[in-house]
C-alpha cells in the first residue's frame, strides 16, 4: 500500500493546545561557533541503543539509521577531512545496567557523540555519565517530558519531540474519532506517566473524560495484568489508550481474555508499542481499525531503500529516521565547529538545525558550511530546529491505522510547532 502524502492541520482534529505553524527556520538561530579548541582527532560515535530488552524491536531501524549516516559521511570524506567512526552498543532497558557498561565502553575508547538511548528511564540513568564527561547525548526516541529539564550542562539533545506533542495528537485523534469516556493504562515510569498526563490533559480539554477519573497504570516488569485490565474493564471505557513497551503484547492478550480486546473496544497505540509485531500470534484481523501514533515524517520510498540496503531484514522503520538525523547533526556541528569535542559540538548543534541556508544531505550542508554559509539541516524526520533546552521546537507525528493483515499504515502526517514543556525546576 503506498502512503498518502496527507499533513492534516491539527486544528482540524480539534487539538486546544498544540499551535500550528509552518516548519520553516527560526530567525532566532545563532550563527555556528568555531571553536578555537580546534579539538584534534576523527569523530568517533557510540551507539546506546536497544538490542536487548523491551525496546528490542526498535533497534534494528535505530541502528540501520545511524549506520546509513556514517557510510553517507563517510562517503562525503567524512569530518573534518577523516572517517568517523562507529562504535555498536546495546542499551537493554531499565531493569539492567547494560547501557552504563556501554558508555562506560564508549567513554574509555573516547566517544565524543552518544546516540541513544531509546528508553526515556535508560537515557535517565546514563545521561550524567555522558554529559559529565563531556560528551554529547542525542536520543533519536526519547519523548519523556521531563527531560527537557535535567541538568545536562548543555550536552543532552534529543530528534523526537517531547510527549506534550504526541499527547495533543492522540488526544486529538481520540476526540476526532468520537471518543467520551476513554480508559488510560500506562507503564509506570518517566515515559509513562508523562504521557498519560500529556493525553489526559488535551482530551479533557477537547471534552472528554479519562474513564474511572485517572490513569491506571502498571509495573512493566510483572509477569500478570489481569488486575490492571480488570479495572480497565470495570471503567466500560468507549475507547482505551495502552502505552507500553514489547510488555502490552501480553497485556493485548489479557485484554482479549477479558472481553475488552481491540475487536470489542477501539484501541489507541503509542510510539513505544507501536509495532507489526504487536498481534503475532493472535487471529488475523484483530488489530483492524487500532489506530496508533508516532513521532516522524513521511518516509520517502527512496529512503526506505537505503535503509534496507543496511539491514534488509527490516520490517518496522520507527525512530530510524531520527537516529539518521542525529547522527547527521552531530557531525555537521563539528564541522561547523571545527571540532570534535563533545562541547563544541553541543554548542554547534542548534545553529546547524535551524536559521540558516536549507539542505537535507550531510554533502550539501558539509559543501556550504566549507563555503562560510551559515545551513539549516532539514531531516529525514522533520526540521528539528533544537531550541534552548535540546528539543525540536517543531515536529511531525504520524497517525497510523491496523488493517485486516494486524500490520498499520499511515493515515496522516500531523506537524506543527511543540508546545512549551511546562515549566518545573531541573532535575538531577
Amino acid at each position: 500500500m503506498t502512503r498518502p502524502a496527507l499533513v492534516r492541520s491539527l486544528a482540524v482534529i480539534g487539538v486546544a493546545s498544540l499551535t500550528l505553524a509552518a516548519c520553516s527556520s527560526s530567525n532566532n538561530a545563532t550563527s555556528p561557533s568555531n571553536s578555537a579548541s580546534g579539538a584534534a582527532g576523527p569523530l568517533i560515535i557510540q551507539t546506546v541503543l536497544p538490542q536487548t530488552g523491551s525496546l528490542a524491536f526498535l533497534g534494528p531501524p535505530e541502528f540501520a539509521g545511524v549506520k546509513l549516516a556514517v557510510q553517507q559521511i563517510n562517503a562525503a570524506g567524512g569530518v573534518l577531512g577523516s572517517p568517523i567512526t562507529e562504535l555498536v552498543g546495546d542499551s537493554g532497558d531499565a531493569s539492567t545496567n547494560t547501557a552504563s557498561t556501554t558508555a562506560d565502553a564508549g567513554l574509555a575508547k573516547n566517544a565524543t557523540v552518544f546516540i541513544g538511548a531509546a528508553s526515556s528511564s535508560v537515557t535517565r540513568a546514563i545521561y550524567k555519565k555522558i554529559t559529565g564527561a563531556g560528551a554529547v547525548q542525542i536520543s533519536p526516541a526519547n519523548t519523556a517530558i521531563d527531560l527537557s529539564s535535567i541538568n545536562d550542562n548543555g550536552l543532552y539533545f534529543r530528534t523526537a519531540p517531547p510527549d506534550v506533542f504526541q499527547g495533543a495528537v492522540l488526544g486529538g485523534v481520540a476526540s476526532k474519532d468520537g471518543r467520551k469516556n476513554v480508559a488510560v493504562l500506562a507503564l509506570s515510569d518517566i515515559y509513562g506517566d508523562g504521557l498519560g498526563k500529556a493525553f489526559s490533559d488535551n482530551f479533557t480539554a477537547n471534552g472528554g473524560k479519562i474513564a474511572g477519573g485517572k490513569v491506571i497504570s502498571y509495573d512493566p516488569k510483572a509477569t500478570d495484568f489481569s488486575a490492571e485490565v480488570g479495572q480497565v474493564k470495570a471503567t466500560s471505557p468507549d475507547a482505551i489508550v495502552l502505552i507500553g513497551f514489547d510488555e502490552s503484547k501480553k497485556i493485548l492478550q489479557e485484554m482479549l481474555k477479558q472481553g475488552v480486546g481491540p475487536n470489542k473496544v477501539p484501541l489507541y497505540l503509542v510510539d513505544g508499542n507501536l509495532s507489526n509485531t504487536i498481534a503475532d500470534g493472535l487471529p488475523a484481523g484483530i488489530m483492524k481499525g487500532t489506530k496508533g501514533t508516532t513521532p516522524g515524517a513521511q518516509s520517502t520510498g527512496d529512503f526506505k531503500a537505503q535503509m534496507l540496503t543496511v539491514d534488509p531484514a527490516l520490517k518496522d522503520f520507527s525512530y530510524g529516521p531520527e537516529s539518521y538525523d542525529a547522527t547527521i547533526l552531530a557531525a555537521l556541528a563539528a564541522q561547523a565547529g571545527n571540532s570534535t569535542a563533545g562541547k563544541d559540538i553541543a554548542a554547534n548543534l542548534a545553529a546547524v538545525s535551524q536559521g540558516g541556508e536549507a539542505c537535507n544531505t550531510f554533502q550539501q550542508c558539509s559543501d556550504l558550511l566549507k563555503s562560510g554559509k551559515d545551513i539549516d539541516y532539514n531531516g529525514q524526520s522533520g526540521p528539528i530546529d533544537f531550541n534552548a533546552v535540546g528539543d525540536p521546537s517543531a515536529a511531525t507525528m504520524g497517525v497510523y491505522e491496523y488493517g485486516p493483515d494486524n500490520k498499520y499504515v499511515p493515515l496522516s502526517y500531523i506537524s506543527g510547532v511543540v508546545p512549551p514543556v511546562p515549566s518545573v525546576a531541573p532535575t538531577s
